[in-house]
């Protein structure tokens, strides 16, 4: 589990709660439920409303991802796919089949047993490629969703503001309450603008991050197993790929190896 967005946004909505304390005031007077109803409730709706049904559940399906997803660890990759290449030289490619038996992952697994089957290298780079694209793609759709709120959210708040002010001219006789209405009314601008910086466009932005990295990982895995395939020599497998690999993303030990 990587923490950053839990962490991220306890430190923002902690420096929220400090500023409303350093200026005497406290969280409850922004706990609104009027203004919060619309602005959460009004920006799913008007977010399911742009795009399908199937967009909303690919949403709420990866949305666990964004708080408790595991960014993939590009030198434990490469060392599986080095294991797979000194298995191959000394058993040959139909020793594979056994491995992707026991892959959990569907992508390598099916990458191993096309391995095995004799299938030619550019279809099943083509295959491979095909896959990568379609999983992209579908993960993309989630962090769209999110990013798409982030868009709506202050748009929302200032409509649930307009609607909070022509109730603070209705009361225009009565200049006691002016001063609580109008603090009242931009509340919901409040809560349109937070929704979407702090909850929402860093959820989108994060789903994205895994996306890509999850992409690269298996951009490597089809590069090492293409090379199983070809009779790759393992040491040389090992240096090609951590070639393709940031050097900030492989620990010490691994690039030294």
């Amino acid at each position: 589990m990587d923490p950053a967005t839990l962490i991220g946004m306890a430190i923002a909505f902690g420096a929220l709660v400090g500023t409303l304390a350093m200026e005497g005031s406290t969280i409850s007077a922004i706990l609104l439920p009027a203004p919060m109803l619309l602005v959460f409730v009004a920006t799913i709706a008007v977010g399911i409303a742009s795009g399908t049904i199937r967009d909303l559940m690919l949403a709420v399906k990866a949305l666990p991802r964004a708080f408790v997803g595991k960014p993939p660890k590009p030198h434990e990759t490469i060392d599986q796919v080095v294991a797979f290449a000194e298995k191959a030289r000394r058993e040959g490619l139909l020793s594979l089949e056994q491995e992707a038996d026991n892959e959990a992952d569907p992508f390598l697994k099916k990458a191993l047993q096309n391995i095995a089957d004799g299938t030619d290298g550019e279809e099943l780079r083509n295959l491979l490629e095909d896959e990568i694209a379609t999983r992209t793609a579908s993960d993309r759709v989630a962090g769209k969703f999110f990013t798409t709120l982030g868009g709506f959210a202050p748009t929302v708040g200032i409509i649930g503001t307009v609607v909070s002010l022509t109730h603070v001219l209705e009361n225009l006789s009565t200049p006691g309450k002016l001063g609580p209405l109008i603090a009242a009314a931009f509340v919901a601008t409040l809560w349109g603008l937070l929704s979407a910086n702090f909850l929402w466009l860093p959820i989108g932005s994060r789903l994205r991050r895994l996306s890509d990295l999850e992409a690269q990982r298996m951009t490597l895995l089809m590069e090492g197993v293409l090379a199983v395939q070809a009779g790759s020599q393992p040491r040389l497998l090992g240096e090609r790929l951590r070639a393709m690999v940031p050097a900030n993303a492989l620990p010490k030990l691994s690039k030294a190896a």
